[in-house]
């Protein structure tokens, strides 16, 4: 008797454990199914992009054209980088894109996200209208280009034509070639940054700028003083975003000019496809990429550093 009373005593001395035990069971089953719903679509992303960044970073220490055996060349690759006066040109392209895309879209977004950011008639109906160019193709985006700015039979000469004003060779200037890129680029990307920036200005309570309206401020005032100071994390987020996007540029110009006229618009990105599947040189694409890949980092991480910093929270 006292044997089994000893026996049971542990038991009844702790009843939680019993308790916690089909507690622990059922949310240990739990993880395994929602890791088990999960666990294929993990696999194709890791399969998608960790094992080709792997594959192109060893392709990146050697010589290799897609078809002959590939040679080991260790970093000679990323050293042909620094002497390359093309690729450096197109690093010149690339800058002057992103200098020329970023500010104009973090500024038009904000724009249009104010204005629209107001109950008048139709609201979804222009909503949906800015948003519709960001949902084109590149190949859409492209014709439309060529159909506006062509110097011969181009819509936008033809306007200025009609005004009286001097046709000018957009596409087919290098010296202009660039501004009609950043364009076409803003009235597919600008919808972006109008879709984060209203969602931010909704979610500001509307006391605030009352508030400060009560207090005598106009407007202006009170969207500089109150509004946009609550919206510099979406405006470091937006910035990012779209500097990465800049740094990649790749399709608009691959529908438009191919990188002409005299690779006045060979972005880096469309130097690294040429390099890859037009001469051949995959290991020396992988290296530029992986270049490419290091600086979008770098300026990712700065970034964030800064607007810790400096107590913006955009992460």
């Amino acid at each position: 008797m006292s044997a089994a009373t000893a026996t049971a005593d542990p038991v009844e001395a702790h009843p939680g454990r019993t308790a916690r035990r089909p507690a622990r069971a059922r949310a240990r089953r739990a993880n395994l199914t929602g890791w088990g719903f999960v666990a294929p679509a993990t696999a194709v992303v890791l399969g998608l992009s960790a094992f080709p960044a792997v594959w192109a970073f060893i392709l990146s220490l050697q010589d290799w054209n897609g078809f002959g055996t590939a040679e080991p060349v260790g970093l000679e690759n990323y050293s042909a980088m620094v002497s390359d006066a093309e690729l450096h040109a197109a690093v010149t392209h690339t800058v002057v894109y992103t200098a020329l895309f970023v500010p104009a879209s973090v500024l038009l977004g904000l724009l249009l996200a104010v204005l629209l950011n107001r109950r008048i008639v139709l609201i979804g109906v222009y909503r949906t209208l800015i948003f519709l160019p960001f949902v084109a193709s590149a190949a859409a985006t492209g014709i439309l280009t060529t159909y506006l700015f062509n110097p011969q039979f181009g819509l936008v000469n033809n306007v200025l034509r009609v005004v009286g004003l001097p046709q000018q060779g957009w596409l087919e200037d290098p010296a202009q070639a660039m501004v009609v890129i950043t364009l076409m680029s803003l009235w597919g990307q600008a919808a972006f940054t109008t879709v984060i920036y209203l969602a931010a200005l909704q979610d500001i309570p509307a006391e605030l700028t009352e508030a400060a309206r009560i207090d005598g401020a106009n407007r202006w005032q009170a969207f500089w003083h109150v509004t946009f100071p609550q919206l510099a994390p979406v405006t470091v987020f937006v910035a990012i975003w779209q500097t990465i996007s800049a740094i990649q540029l790749f399709d608009l110009v691959y529908t438009t000019t191919r990188g002409g006229p005299l690779k006045a618009t060979e972005t880096i990105v469309y130097y690294l496809w040429s390099a890859a599947f037009k001469d051949l040189e995959l290991g020396y694409a992988s290296a530029v990429a992986y270049g490419l890949f290091a600086v979008t980092l770098l300026i990712t991480i700065a970034v964030t550093l800064y607007s810790r910093r400096t107590k913006v929270g955009a992460f």
